[in-house]
């Protein structure tokens, strides 16, 4: 730890521009994105871009791989904002998308073409939806939706855009005596054509699952689960996910990322 800095109230998801000198944090609990200057090691925040009121709920951000816009979902007002990106000038372009109930993760292609994005819905045990925005269209809009289970979590594009691996908390989140339980999280791999996913291969994993990552190849994957209080490590030929392994950690794992260039 090297330093603390304050931005807004209940700071949820973070990244990185993609030359490396721009932050964004999408603030939950005030309805803002706090914009933050990357030198070195040094992050000064100087500004912020306010999204609706304090209940529009910012979940996270994401740039696309251009650095010109960047996109917040917004889980209070279920809309997805577009953010313009000029050097350190970052400005609500007022444009935004609606796509389901509760939009929450979102992962932008490194292609550039299409992003991905959870709705986690209402909660009671109903099938929710990852939906797909296709970027190449001015404003940005979505055009397709697959449904995937109860509460999708994280959704994260392979390092060469060919996948998309999604985390489904299953209801394994809830007590045992709960209509809609089922136990152990699911992780499920979507392949990428143009701006349709079809489902390539899927496993389960650990309950209350969280966030999950990719590997430089797109070979293996770690999926993180809160309930068994490990990241469960997968293997992904293509065509078949299997749980290899896990490690172990103190407590329940609930955000990862990894360097992305």
């Amino acid at each position: 730890m090297i330093a603390t800095l304050e931005v807004g109230t209940s700071p949820t998801g973070v990244s990185f521009s993609p030359d490396g000198k721009l932050a964004l944090v999408a603030n939950r609990g005030e309805g803002t994105v706090s914009v933050l200057t990357v030198a070195g090691k040094t992050l000064t925040v100087i500004g912020k871009v306010v999204l609706g009121d304090a209940k529009s709920g910012p979940c996270h951000v994401a740039f696309t791989p251009d650095g010109k816009r960047a996109l917040v979902t917004r889980d209070g007002d279920h809309r997805i904002s577009v953010l313009s990106v000029d050097g350190v000038k970052v400005e609500d372009t007022k444009a935004y998308m609606v796509a389901g109930i509760r939009p929450y993760s979102i992962s932008v292609s490194s292609r550039g073409d299409v992003a991905v994005l959870t709705n986690q819905g209402g909660g009671q045990g109903d099938t929710d939806i990852v939906s797909v925005i296709d970027l190449k269209k001015n404003p940005p809009r979505i055009v397709d939706s697959v449904s995937v289970g109860q509460i999708p979590e994280a959704a994260v594009f392979s390092p060469d855009g060919s996948h998309v691996a999604v985390t489904i908390q299953n209801g394994s989140q809830r007590p045992k005596t709960h209509p809609a339980y089922n136990e152990g999280g699911l992780l499920m791999v979507y392949r990428v054509d143009g701006t349709k996913l079809t489902l390539a291969a899927q496993a389960k994993v650990g309950g209350w699952t969280q966030g999950v990552v990719w590997s430089k190849d797109g070979k293996t994957l770690l999926s993180q689960g809160m309930l068994t209080k490990a990241i469960d490590i997968l293997s992904f030929d293509g065509k078949q996910l299997r749980v290899t392994g896990s490690i172990k950690v103190d407590g329940g794992p609930a955000g990862i990322r990894t360097v992305e260039r």
